[in-house]
């Protein structure tokens, strides 16, 4: 999928719908708001599009496993890891959101996505899977020393059990944390963390108010 197909299908699956701005989880890296590499599970054209132009009106952007941890908040040192396509990744230290790639580091004789994601997923099977699941989990829980890990993303209801440690995770909490991107302290309580001081990288505010859209890619 390229950039310009999201948008159309975005466009298409929300015909009729009232919105004036969006909060868009990317599956990559995010600085100061912008792509800043085309995701490796999608088709090219992401850096240096102008969402805010295609869609007609102001546009954030947030890597989607940060989205997704943002509203899965609820204080203190929070890891977020998202088994989708690929693994998503997102430490939440004191209220200070930071997006990683930890995805893509070395292990074995490949990454860790490789093993967790959805190649992962195919190559060995449901359970030797499950197996990598649960011993990249750890391990990545011994390095980060977290005190609250969230497991999310699409392939994490294919776990017979979670990793000891871990709480599941919701996609719908991607949408919470799109809200929480512009609404703040005045979001919906059912839409949004009730944690309103977050501190996340985006980019500077428009002015916009009203109603907000979320766009979320799971990886």
């Amino acid at each position: 999928m390229t950039a310009e197909e999201m948008v159309s299908g975005v466009k298409k699956a929300t015909e009729g719908w009232k919105y004036d701005v969006i909060s868009m989880g990317y599956p990559g890296p995010v600085l100061r708001g912008k792509a800043v590499s085309e995701p490796h599970n999608l088709g090219p054209g992401w850096v240096g599009f102008n969402f805010a132009a295609a869609f007609g009106c102001p546009v954030k952007l947030i890597n989607d496993a940060a989205m997704q941890a943002l509203g899965s908040y609820r204080g203190g040192r929070m890891l977020f890891l998202g088994l989708g396509s690929g693994l998503g990744s997102t430490m939440i230290v004191d209220e200070i959101v930071e997006p990683m790639e930890l995805g893509h580091l070395p292990y074995k004789k490949r990454t860790y996505e490789d093993y967790v994601g959805i190649r992962g997923l195919k190559r060995l099977g449901k359970r030797k899977w499950r197996y990598y699941v649960k011993h990249v989990v750890a391990r990545l829980i011994a390095a980060l020393e977290p005190d609250d890990v969230v497991l999310g993303g699409g392939n994490v209801r294919k776990l017979k059990k979670l990793p000891i440690g871990c709480r599941p995770g919701e996609n719908s909490n991607a949408f919470r944390g799109g809200f929480q991107l512009w609404e703040g302290i005045n979001a919906p309580k059912a839409s949004a963390p009730t944690n309103s001081s977050l501190s996340v990288p985006q980019t500077p505010d428009p002015g916009a108010t009203g109603k907000s859209g979320a766009v979320h890619h799971d990886t």
